[in-house]
């Protein structure tokens, strides 16, 4: 079982700054679906699209200080190219992988995003894969896939050679339905957002099942559809509660803590592409980005809709290093950056 007293218990999250920006091609993201943090410190945010529009398939790579350092990858079924993009990791060596539900494959690129290769082989048995969603390294780099449509857990080399695997669909304690995002915790339990059942279950890296957090709703401490979860070294547990437009925070033995909704600032790179279209600048200048949506008649639920910081599909949580959380909010094509701090009085305090 995880070691949860290794570091002070933080669990608070303060808004500290926003990166990214709409763009189908080059610098920027279009519906993002998740990063991962180089060595280096480089972030590498994979951008997904959706159906029906196929632009924005490709790899930004970034920085914490907004710098461009490229992008790789497009649309199709050749080496190198993703169809349905779903995660992405980085190695301690800064290998790139990049998993894809509808090709049913993982893909390797160097930290440039040269491709180097490819595996994964569709179906039900051990070693194949139906979906394949999030992913995760554990302490002997080994990687952890979720097997989404499989109901399961994968582990592989980075190689693609299949150790080990566990998991079973349906409801009950320790079972899985459509699950999404995994996280291998300092500790080394696994954390997975099992999405169709509106909780993260925790395991043992043997598959024990230790214990849930959450439950199908939107007070606080429910979760709706979640999409992705991070674990700090105390135990402190993230979620992209990505149905409810938030995220959530949870003690190690699964009580509430807090949530966030979204408190974007603009973006260096925003910044750069109103300074250079002045009449959409001044367009924005004029506009109500926090309109009181109830005055509206808007259903409060219905908020991040209207209200253009908030978070509208929260769908990847990362931690870096520097005690900071990262947030994909993938309907506004950008990166949201908190840092984690002791308590609610210095998460406000921002």
């Amino acid at each position: 079982m995880d070691a949860t007293a290794a570091g002070p218990r933080v669990g608070f999250l303060r808004y500290s700054y926003t990166l990214g920006v709409a763009a189908m091609e080059g610098r920027g993201f279009y519906y993002p679906v998740d990063l991962d943090i180089a060595p280096n410190g480089r972030l590498y945010v994979l951008g997904r699209s959706h159906e029906g529009d196929t632009r924005g398939v490709q790899v930004c790579m970034t920085d914490h200080d907004g710098g461009y350092h490229g992008v790789f990858g497009s649309i199709g079924e050749a080496d190198g190219q993703f169809t349905w993009a779903s995660a992405i990791v980085i190695d301690g060596e800064g290998l790139v992988y990049v998993s894809d539900e509808y090709l049913n494959r993982i893909s390797i690129f160097d930290e440039s995003g040269r491709f180097l290769r490819k595996w994964g082989v569709p179906g039900a048995g051990e070693g194949e894969l139906d979906g394949p969603s999030g992913m995760a390294l554990d302490a002997d780099q080994h990687l952890w896939v979720v097997d989404h449509r499989n109901a399961r857990l994968q582990r592989f080399t980075r190689g693609g050679h299949y150790l080990s695997g566990f998991g079973a669909g349906g409801v009950g304690d320790g079972q899985m339905k459509l699950p999404w995002g995994v996280t291998a915790s300092p500790g080394g339990d696994l954390y997975v957002a099992d999405w169709g059942n509106d909780r993260v279950l925790r395991f043992t890296p043997d598959g024990e099942y230790v214990r849930s957090y959450g439950g199908s709703g939107s007070e606080d401490g429910q979760l709706l559809r979640p999409s992705s979860v991070a674990v700090d070294g105390a135990g402190c547990v993230y979620v992209a509660d990505w149905g409810n437009n938030r995220v959530q925070v949870f003690d190690p033995e699964g009580g509430f803590v807090c949530a966030v909704m979204g408190e974007a600032t603009l973006s260096p790179w925003a910044r750069d592409y109103l300074n250079t279209n002045v009449e959409e600048k001044e367009a924005r200048d004029r506009s109500d980005l926090e309109p009181d949506v109830r005055s509206l008649g808007v259903d409060a639920r219905e908020e991040p809709y209207h209200v253009e910081k908030r978070f509208w599909a929260p769908v990847s949580v990362k931690l870096d290093g520097g005690r900071r959380l990262l947030v994909t909010d993938r309907n506004r094509h950008r990166i949201q950056v908190y840092e984690l701090t002791a308590s609610a009085a210095d998460a406000s305090a921002g």
